[in-house]
């Protein structure tokens, strides 16, 4: 976000003893007061059924960006200016690398294949049905100038989701699986949805033949899977570094400054080399809370995951007020020269392409994966495909910070505007719309004594074979355990039935992998990275019963 008003040089302190612009420290003074509203009013609505945090912050950023308007007389409800580059910068970081480090791992991981089918595969069927029925629809309601660049970015800018309002009302303990799945997937889907759009403007689309489409798939592939190669990178130097130096033992503030200062290093350096930052910082987040944040002493524990948490929180309400300002913002509307019929028919059509591309993929995927987990017991009920549907049909800052990307001088100013404000009245229209009625939705359709009865299948009848084969002999705990199971059987002889490891790996391959990676984790990557069992000799450092206990609870 750029000031309304720049900074063009520090006024001169012979007359004024303020480095600023009156104007500029009224705009800030004027927006953290709004920020403290939202936040103040938030609390008071929290246990409101119909409003959260998102959408008391966009009502409220509408609210003013209506005084303004009546204060500059109709002229402009901006106080600030949006600037993508700073949105990208200083605001997605944050919210991205504390939604992988407060990620719970073992949910995650478990459901990975589900989480990367929705949030991969999906996005793409979503890519490719938005872009190609906005090529034909656009076209037909009188918008004839966009090229094939601006439809095939239509339709990543419109398969980005924003899951927050749905999340503020599922449980992680109530619908584990759930919760897990809404929350990987909008993830995996922003990382993806961004990773498309890159692609697209990476591509010369001047001679389009057979192999655009192949070069679009690499371009896509190659960039998600480098970028998070590279966040699993940096988050393994970091606690490498950690683990070795120990800052801790002289000052805790180090620890917490070179795992920030790392984290957003990660992404710049991958928005640098033309990756994805979003990806690289995500899984960055992810590694740093498996092993870096294991490294640290216990105060540095607790700030940095408060800390965290809190820049994400006042990131994503700062979006989400500025969202509702930059919404009447009538430059932008007169310069579109729409008529209001146009301006509808455009908004509508993104609006139903944003339920017809949710609704294609989700579905048939669910199908999809009953059919091929009904060995393990696995099934996605049509009430938790229907909430999964209804969890990305809200559209937010990262559809905005697109289409202003997109829409920014490519084309004629007029159609750049109308393109503009119809993305930004998709995205209030589908916060107030589905936000506000998606706590009574999920009770309605998933009250909350069925809640406790849809979790997720946890651990599953081959656990004890999975034990068995691919965890060591000799091991205490298992030793215990089997003779324990032994004593309740009354047979102290007769060894478990053991099970063939190419049927448990096809019947279950996510706890399969998931046991295989706990013994190489503990054999290989602690020792060298740390993590769980490092344990500084030094006083108010965390213990191995603490470190044992968060790293079950992710």
């Amino acid at each position: 976000m750029a000031f309304h008003e720049t900074i063009q040089q520090l006024p001169s302190l012979q007359k004024s003893s303020s480095f600023f612009d009156p104007s500029t420290a009224i705009a800030i003074c004027v927006f953290f007061t709004l920020l403290c509203l939202c936040i103040i009013i938030g609390h008071l609505l929290e246990e409101n059924r119909w409003a959260n945090e998102s959408i008391t912050a966009l009502l409220l950023g509408l609210c003013a960006g209506v005084v303004v308007l009546l204060i500059s007389k109709s002229i402009s409800a901006r106080i600030l200016v949006f600037n993508e580059d700073l949105f990208f910068l200083y605001l997605l970081p944050p919210i991205i690398f504390n939604a992988g480090f407060q990620v719970k791992k073992k949910q995650f991981f478990k459901n990975f294949t589900t989480i990367l089918m929705f949030g991969v595969f999906g996005t793409v069927i979503s890519f490719c049905l938005i872009s190609l029925c906005a090529f034909y629809l656009i076209r037909k309601i009188g918008v004839t100038n966009l090229d094939t660049k601006d439809y095939l970015a239509i339709g990543a800018i419109l398969s980005a989701t924003d899951s927050v309002c749905t999340l503020q009302v599922l449980s992680q303990d109530e619908t584990p699986f759930l919760y897990s799945v809404v929350f990987g997937e909008g993830v995996v889907n922003d990382a993806t949805s961004i990773v498309l759009f890159n692609a697209v403007q990476s591509l010369d689309f001047s001679n389009v033949d057979g192999l655009t489409s192949l070069k679009l798939v690499g371009t896509f592939l190659y960039l998600f899977i480098t970028s998070t190669l590279l966040g699993v990178a940096a988050g393994l130097l970091s606690a490498f570094i950690i683990k070795t130096l120990y800052f801790g033992r002289h000052s805790t503030d180090r620890e917490v400054a070179i795992m920030i200062i790392m984290a957003y290093l990660s992404y710049m350096f991958a928005e640098l080399i033309n990756l994805s930052g979003i990806l690289t910082i995500f899984f960055c987040g992810i590694v740093m809370s498996h092993y870096t944040w294991h490294n640290v002493t216990e105060s540095s524990r607790r700030t940095t995951k408060h800390g965290f948490a809190t820049l994400s929180f006042i990131a994503e309400t700062f979006i989400f007020l500025y969202v509702g300002m930059d919404a009447l913002d009538m430059d932008k509307w007169k310069r579109s020269h729409a008529s209001a019929g146009t301006s509808i028919a455009v908004s509508s059509t993104l609006f139903g392409l944003v339920l017809l591309g949710r609704a294609a993929f989700v579905f048939p995927l669910a199908n999809i994966k009953n059919l091929v987990g009904k060995r393990d017991g696995t099934k996605i009920k049509f009430r938790q495909q229907f909430i999964m549907w209804w969890a990305g049909l809200m559209r937010g800052a990262i559809t905005v910070a697109l289409s202003y990307h997109q829409f920014s001088g490519t084309n004629t100013p007029s159609e750049d505007a109308l393109m503009i404000t119809s993305t930004l009245t998709v995205v209030v229209l589908s916060t107030l719309v589905f936000g506000s009625i998606t706590k009574p939705l999920i009770e309605a359709v998933m009250p909350r004594q069925a809640k406790s009865l849809n979790s997720d299948v946890t651990d599953n009848q081959s656990l004890e074979d999975l034990r068995i084969l691919f965890l060591e002999n000799g091991d205490s705990i298992d030793d215990q355990d089997d003779d324990d199971n032994n004593n309740n059987n009354g047979n102290n002889n007769q060894p478990p039935r053991r099970a063939s490891s190419l049927r448990l790996l096809i019947s279950n391959p996510t706890t399969t992998v998931h046991y295989l990676w706990r013994n190489f984790d503990d054999k290989f990557m602690r020792p060298v990275f740390g993590g769980r069992g490092f344990v500084p000799y030094v006083p108010g450092s965390p213990t191995g019963e603490a470190d044992a206990d968060a790293d079950e609870a992710s």
